[in-house]
């Protein structure tokens, strides 16, 4: 799988995609991860990407010129083109799904009031975001998405049953889940697992799963 990223802030990057999981993904080759600087296709001495909206308002817009420049330039036959923006379609594990199968993806970031309207109409085919909240600019937002996806890629991790069963995964949250030792200043492991009955087990987890999400996120049930 192939992903660009075009930012306005590229130094953002370091270090937090050349560790763990998206590090190892990286160096099997499961993922190409490159990182753009917007400025790149820009063509004045003050290289500026954003200019004030028609019509009034506060901030700045980013301009169409070299958003459409760097995307015709980076993107490939098959390339998804995704806008990172507070007014997207919500980020989630199934969205992480999705594009965990595609082939080739460039994530456009975001910054100051947000995108000239052309950018969405002439070369977006999917605009995100990862909550109801709005951040400085998609840098972020990037991370998040690069990190959820990666880790979907068969071979990222080291059990890939692991993804399969994580909060999201199945629409509920996750069980809970015990390590040794088997009591640990009063608290005890519930019986059943230690029980070695697999039924019983996966049965107290799927009835742990749902009253977890009941209580915590009853919009998923």
């Amino acid at each position: 799988m192939r992903i660009d990223v075009l930012t306005l802030f590229p130094a953002m990057f370091a270090g937090p995609l050349d560790e763990s999981i998206i590090m190892r993904a990286r160096r099997k080759g499961l993922l190409e991860l490159s990182i753009h600087d917007l400025r790149n296709w820009t063509h004045d001495r003050h290289r500026t990407v954003d200019d004030r909206p028609f019509g009034g308002g506060p901030g700045m817009l980013l301009k169409p010129e070299p958003i459409f420049e760097a995307v015709e330039t980076l993107s490939r036959p098959g390339t998804k083109v995704v806008l990172l923006s507070p007014s997207g379609r919500k980020f989630s594990q199934a969205v992480a799904g999705e594009m965990a199968g595609l082939p080739d993806i460039l994530l456009v970031c975001g910054h100051y009031e947000g995108f000239d309207e052309r950018i969405r109409l002439g070369l977006a085919h999917d605009e995100l975001s990862i909550g109801d909240y709005v951040l400085t600019n998609g840098a972020l937002p990037a991370m998040v998405i690069i990190d959820a996806v990666a880790r979907l890629l068969p071979g990222a991790l080291g059990d890939d049953q692991s993804a399969a069963d994580e909060s999201f995964s199945g629409g509920l949250l996750e069980y809970p889940q015990y390590t040794r030792p088997a009591e640990f200043r009063g608290m005890k492991v519930p019986e059943v697992l230690l029980s070695g009955n697999h039924a019983e087990i996966a049965k107290w987890r799927a009835q742990q799963a749902q009253k977890r999400t009941k209580e915590r996120r009853p919009d998923l049930i």
